[in-house]
């Protein structure tokens, strides 16, 4: 059901041939209500497309009456008239469901410096406008997709019956900012602004935010969250977050299965870290050494490079009392070698490294993905 899961929402998806594949490349999800409340976090690249800044604007205010993504062309650095394409599609879906414009979000991705066909744009939006139903969110989830190879969907509902939906894309350029990729998330419950906007806030920190693909962020980044209150259960705080953040989850750690060419999905733990700072530092150096994400790839417990990546951090620690396990084995302690690198199988597609610290109690997970001959191979072509 995807975003169509939470009562009061209504999604599609349709082809309107922005991709040259002819595949569905438009998606829309309208809440009808009762409540229109929204939040969103947004890429901190500096670099930022058009439909970033509009959308920036229009969530001001946390009202939000439905959103438009399209993929086949991300709108970045096309100019004014780029952004007057934004506008344009805004203001299309905004007459079309009798709503203001200002209440309507706008996400693209796909190639930067490209500039969409604003017919075809526009065409879509009434197609996605008719086709509009309760049971559109499998659709919208399939149009977003880029490199995607499978659609990312996730759902849950709470023990009092309210309910979350959800949909991602990314399977590359998943490096945290706020957010890491596309995300639409509905809830039916009734909730205030400001918890959907804390709530929001704590769910991507620890998982979007902890999703490190390639170390590559976006300039087209969003994740979106919004409530109908269509169940007509007022959600418990720490309930709504604890929900909100385990879709969160799932979502990203279905982008890091679809991850570009990856053959193995590494989860760095640090613990023993004198603060959670120093952890997440620690955990995403490893994660962005294309030397040890090279040496995973081959199937090479070579310990040495995750060493050589945690000593490039400020974190606080002694070099020469770290403890390095690969896949539960032990491999380094203390300074020195601990334990047989051929006890280790990296085989399976998983892989679980633990670096303790031996400096506090503070822990942190960052996730991420080798670096193979078929993700350069993807990346080479991306535009041609």
């Amino acid at each position: 059901m995807s975003v169509t899961y939470a009562l009061g929402f209504e999604a599609s998806g349709v082809a309107c041939g922005l991709k040259s594949s002819g595949n569905k490349d438009l998606a829309v999800v309208v809440n009808r209500g009762p409540l229109q409340k929204a939040a969103a976090v947004f890429t901190t690249n500096r670099c930022q497309a058009n439909p970033i800044l509009w959308s920036k604007e229009v969530i001001k205010d946390q009202q939000v009456s439905a959103i438009v993504l399209n993929s086949g062309g991300a709108n970045c650095y096309t100019g004014p008239q780029g952004f007057q394409t934004t506008h344009a599609t805004a203001e299309a879906l905004a007459e079309q469901l009798g709503v203001a414009s200002s209440d309507v979000l706008v996400c693209s991705t796909g190639l930067i410096g490209e500039q969409l066909d604003r017919e075809k744009l526009l065409s879509g939006v009434t197609a996605a406008v008719q086709s509009l139903s309760g049971d559109g969110g499998v659709f919208a989830s399939e149009a977003i997709m880029t490199t995607d190879s499978v659609a990312k969907r996730a759902q849950a509902e709470s023990a009092a019956g309210w309910r979350i939906g959800g949909m991602a894309k990314g399977a590359g350029m998943l490096a945290p900012g706020l957010a890491t990729m596309l995300v639409v998330i509905t809830t039916d419950a009734n909730v205030d602004s400001n918890v959907l906007d804390f709530a929001l806030r704590a769910a991507t920190r620890v998982s979007f935010d902890r999703l490190d693909s390639d170390g590559c962020m976006s300039t087209n980044d969003q994740v979106t969250l919004m409530a109908s209150g269509a169940s007509g259960v007022r959600a418990e705080t720490s309930e709504f977050e604890k929900l909100l953040t385990q879709v969160c989850k799932e979502l990203a750690l279905k982008l890091l299965d679809d991850a570009e060419g990856a053959s193995h999905n590494i989860h760095i733990t640090v613990d023993g870290a004198a603060s959670e700072d120093d952890a997440v530092e620690v955990a995403r150096s490893v994660a962005r050494n294309n030397l040890f994400k090279a040496a995973i790839f081959g199937n090479d417990p070579n310990w040495g490079r995750i060493l050589a990546a945690v000593g490039t951090t400020k974190a606080a620690f002694d070099p020469y009392n770290i403890d390095v396990s690969i896949n539960g084995v032990l491999i380094s302690s203390k300074g020195q070698p601990a334990g047989d690198r051929n006890l280790i199988d990296l085989a399976p597609r998983k892989v679980d490294i633990n670096i303790n610290l031996n400096s506090g109690a503070q822990i942190a997970t960052v996730v991420t993905n080798d670096l193979t001959h078929k993700y350069v191979e993807e990346n080479s072509a991306y535009s041609s």
